[in-house]
């Protein structure tokens, strides 16, 4: 995922041009890219003029249901008083003649926005090939995440992957040791052995991770499975990866044991946790642990991307990597 901080006008084209050389390489259309740069000019100038600045984060997702572009905009600024007027055409706090968030919502396939008084403003657009329909997506997201290497770095050290099965959701987030390319090798490797034996028991799984980072520097990796029908999450890391449930208005963490994958995993271990409805974060060490969702009044409820990037927002500590994994889930029942 690509971060532009955008505090002046210069540096809105700059947003735009990397964000749509982004969707010419997914295999987006002129017209498809042409929509792509709206939306991110869009969103780049009013984080500037109603945000004070902010950031732009793009990247590609992909779910069951759908694949393209996704473009955060987030802010510290005043908020926005009234949500639903500024996703109406024409409207603009700043007096211009603008489409506003308006705009932005016709030319994507989904909008997702939360916003709080003085607490700023995150907003997530999601576009895809072929023109967006009047009637928006309407699905239940199921996870979303924020993936960004340190300032300095291209390479980012941290990767993710998610695998949707038959009553399950299984999410993984690994950290390779430091940073740059030789951190981010074994993040991805990571992801290729969780990929590779995506069917197998967690602690098995978290096993075959660990052999698999023998030849790299080793990670800090952490497997968590939602089994929707028996109500429960199984959970195993290695290494300081954080998990956490959050369930109604509980805050529970979850066990990762000492060591790193690949070099020194004394022990393997899953636990097991009652989960019926809410959510489950993953995140590197790159976040700081001091967060917590209260702090921001229906954020639970909004799509898992755009928890992640307000927490990124708010306790990225800027000298590492971080990623920041969201899932929801709900009971069977």
């Amino acid at each position: 995922m690509i971060t532009i901080a955008v505090s002046e006008n210069s540096q809105v084209a700059m947003a735009r041009r990397l964000t749509v050389q982004m969707a010419e390489g997914a295999g987006f259309s002129v017209t498809d890219s042409g929509r792509v740069a709206i939306v991110v000019t869009e969103l780049a100038t009013n984080v500037i003029k109603h945000g004070g600045g902010g950031e732009i984060l793009a990247g590609l997702y992909e779910d069951p249901q759908h694949s393209g572009v996704e473009i955060i905009a987030i802010d510290r600024g005043r908020g926005i008083a009234d949500v639903q007027v500024c996703m109406v055409d024409g409207y603009s706090s700043a007096g211009t003649a603008g489409h506003g968030l308006g705009a932005v919502f016709r030319q994507s396939h989904g909008v997702n926005l939360v916003s709080w008084p003085n607490m700023g403003t995150a907003l997530l657009a999601r576009l895809e090939r072929g023109h967006p329909p009047e009637k928006k997506n309407d699905v239940t997201p199921q996870w979303g995440a924020v993936s960004v290497a340190m300032p300095g770095e291209e390479a980012c050290g941290d990767a993710w992957s998610v695998d949707q099965g038959e009553g399950a959701c299984t999410l993984l987030v690994a950290d390779g040791l430091g940073h740059g390319p030789d951190a981010a090798e074994a993040a991805v490797e990571a992801v290729r052995v969780f990929q590779r034996h995506k069917g197998h028991q967690v602690p098995t799984l978290l096993d075959y991770v660990h052999g698999g980072l023998r030849a790299t520097r080793g990670a800090a990796v952490a497997i968590a499975r939602l089994n929707h029908s028996a109500n429960k999450i199984v959970y195993a890391g290695i290494g300081n990866i954080a998990g956490t449930i959050i369930d109604g208005g509980a805050t529970r963490r979850m066990i990762s044991l000492a060591g790193t994958a690949g070099h020194n995993a004394r022990k393997i271990q899953a636990f097991e946790y009652p989960f019926a409805s809410g959510l489950v974060i993953l995140h590197s060490d790159g976040l700081g642990t001091s967060w917590a969702l209260d702090r921001y009044p229906g954020l639970a409820r909004a799509h898992p991307t755009l928890i992640a990037a307000v927490l990124y927002r708010d306790f990225w500590r800027r000298r590492d990597d971080v990623t920041v994994l969201v899932a929801s889930g709900v009971s069977a029942r």
